[in-house]
C-alpha cells in the first residue's frame, strides 16, 4: 500500500491532498465542468476508452483531458488526433496523479482557454490498481477500468480502487471466449467491495456496452449544461 503517512515531517499527505483535491473540485464547480477521474492498472484499455468517447460525445459536448503517464506523451498524442485540448502531465517516478499535479493542468488549461467553455474534463490517471485510487484530483465521479484478463480476484485483491469507484467498466470482453474466467464471477467479487457501483461489461473492438456507458457519461454531466449545437 501507498505510504500515506511521513513520520518524520509529521504531515499526512493524504489529507493535504484533499485539499488541493477540494480547491481543484471549487474551480469545476466554479467554471460549470463535470470531472471524471478515469483509473485502471496499465494496459486495462483506458486510452482506447477515451477515443471511442472522444469520438462519440466531443461532437455533442465541450471536452479536454488530462493525461497522466509516468514518461512520454504518446497516449496524450493519440487523443490529441480528436481536437480536444489534452494536457499532458509526466509524474516521473510517481505512480499516480495528485491534487497537485491536476492543478497544474487546470492552470495550464486557462493559460490557452476559458475554462467555463467546458463540460466535462476527464482525467486519465497512471496506470495503477492502487495508488491513483487513494488520492482524489478534485473529480466527481471516480470510472475505474478492470481488463478480464486481470482474473477474478483483483476486487479482492485490490479492493480500494472498486470501492471508491461510481462506475466500473470490466473491459476486454470480446477475449472472455478465450480465457478461463468467469465474468459474472468478476461482478460479484467487485459487489462484495461496492454494492452501488454501476458496472458495464464492455469491448472496445466490438462495442459490446459502449452506448451504456455513453448514456452514463450524458448521465453524469452537470445538467445545466446544453449540448453543443442545441439550443
Amino acid at each position: 500500500m501507498h505510504q500515506t503517512f511521513d513520520a518524520a515531517l509529521g504531515i499526512n499527505l493524504l489529507h493535504a491532498n484533499q485539499q488541493g483535491a477540494n480547491h481543484n473540485r471549487a474551480h469545476f464547480d466554479q467554471w460549470g465542468i463535470t470531472c471524471f477521474n478515469i483509473m485502471s492498472s496499465p494496459g486495462a484499455g483506458k486510452t482506447a476508452l477515451l477515443e471511442k468517447t472522444l469520438e462519440a460525445i466531443a461532437p455533442d459536448y465541450h471536452v479536454a483531458v488530462i493525461e497522466g503517464d509516468m514518461t512520454t506523451e504518446l497516449d496524450a498524442d493519440r487523443l490529441r488526433q480528436y481536437g480536444v485540448p489534452v494536457i499532458a502531465i509526466n509524474t516521473g517516478r510517481s505512480c499516480h496523479l495528485d491534487a497537485k499535479m491536476v492543478a497544474g493542468g487546470l492552470h495550464r488549461l486557462e493559460q490557452d482557454y476559458d475554462p467555463a467553455q467546458f463540460d466535462l474534463v476527464l482525467v486519465e490517471n497512471v496506470g495503477n490498481l492502487v495508488c491513483p485510487a487513494e488520492f482524489e484530483v478534485g473529480e466527481h465521479q471516480k470510472v475505474a477500468l478492470l481488463s478480464i484478463t486481470e482474473g477474478e480476484d483483483k476486487p479482492l485483491k485490490y479492493p480500494v480502487m472498486f470501492q471508491e469507484a461510481d462506475c466500473l467498466l470490466i473491459t476486454k470482453t470480446d477475449l472472455a471466449p478465450y480465457l478461463d474466467v468467469d465474468i459474472a464471477q468478476i461482478i460479484a467479487n467487485v459487489r462484495q467491495m461496492n454494492s452501488h457501483v454501476t458496472i458495464i461489461p464492455i469491448s472496445v473492438k466490438t462495442g459490446e456496452g459502449l452506448e451504456d456507458w455513453y448514456e452514463w457519461v450524458r448521465s453524469q454531466v452537470s445538467s445545466a449544461v446544453i449540448p453543443v449545437g442545441c439550443s
